[in-house]
């Protein structure tokens, strides 16, 4: 079985060659940042986290490394712990909340670390809370060059800020390490719908929507905050189902697949 360290001297092996080759079929989206919530991670329970869920979220992003694109993942911490709701049930200040809230994200980010590593994939956790004994201090450069070198990036700890949630934090790195799209992964929802087709099945799915429509309509694909970075740094947003096989490489690999938001929408 090959060491850690021998597993990431291949990746970077590989990636150094792949620099001058075009790939066999080109892809849509040389680099994605991946957004998962918390709540995602439960699968059918209600706390903590299924295994079988977060293995077949690594299982798509092994799956996407391989076909060459530079990976970066945001994890939700809402399955342990959510700032907002429990800070109010608790009768705890607000920041204070928010900062557990960002603890639980720590605690996602490693678990699905060592999923990744198991599956034989390099990867990195970046907090923006120092933690020196478990993660890397988030270091934009850093970060970027982890990526060139074919690891997996996951960012934790959110922004390091209470009252931004980590839908922003998505937005905000995304736009910090140049991706091409964030990818906004749900569970069991195919996209983005004028009603929760949860509970109302007449529902409509969009195939594509703009900004100022996805604000005007107070849809809720990110937050508001997450949304006008989002417009202002022109990134892409699209929003699948990640319980779908091999969702994000057919989004890889050009199929339309969930709701794009983005400046402006086809004809």
């Amino acid at each position: 079985m090959m060491t850690q360290l021998e597993i990431e001297e291949t990746f970077e092996t590989l990636a150094t060659m792949n620099e001058d080759l075009e790939p066999a079929q080109p892809l849509r989206y040389k680099r994605v940042l991946l957004k998962i919530s918390g709540e995602a991670l439960m699968g059918d329970q209600g706390f903590g986290i299924k295994p079988e869920v977060i293995s077949l979220v690594a299982d798509e992003i092994v799956e996407a490394a391989a076909l060459g694109c530079s990976v970066a993942v945001v994890v939700g911490g809402g399955n342990i712990f959510r700032g907002v709701q429990n800070s109010t049930k608790l009768g705890m200040d607000r920041a204070a909340a928010d900062y557990v809230g960002m603890l639980a994200t720590v605690m996602n980010s490693l678990i699905l670390q060592e999923t990744l590593k198991s599956k034989n994939i390099p990867v990195r956790v970046m907090s923006a809370i120092g933690m020196d004994r478990v993660a890397e201090p988030y270091i934009r450069l850093r970060a970027v060059r982890h990526l060139e070198k074919g690891r997996v990036v996951i960012f934790a700890g959110g922004t390091g800020n209470p009252f931004f949630s980590t839908d922003t934090t998505s937005a905000l790195r995304a736009a910090e390490i140049g991706a091409d799209v964030i990818l906004m992964a749900k569970n069991g929802v195919d996209g983005v719908y004028n009603k929760d087709p949860k509970f109302h099945p007449e529902a409509v799915k969009f195939d594509e929507l703009t900004y100022d429509e996805v604000l005007i309509q107070n849809l809720k694909v990110m937050d508001q905050t997450a949304v006008t970075l989002c417009k202002e740094t022109k990134l892409p947003i699209l929003v699948f189902d990640f319980n779908q096989p091999r969702a994000i490489s057919q989004i890889l690999l050009g199929e339309k697949i969930g709701t794009y938001i983005g400046p402006t929408v086809s004809a």
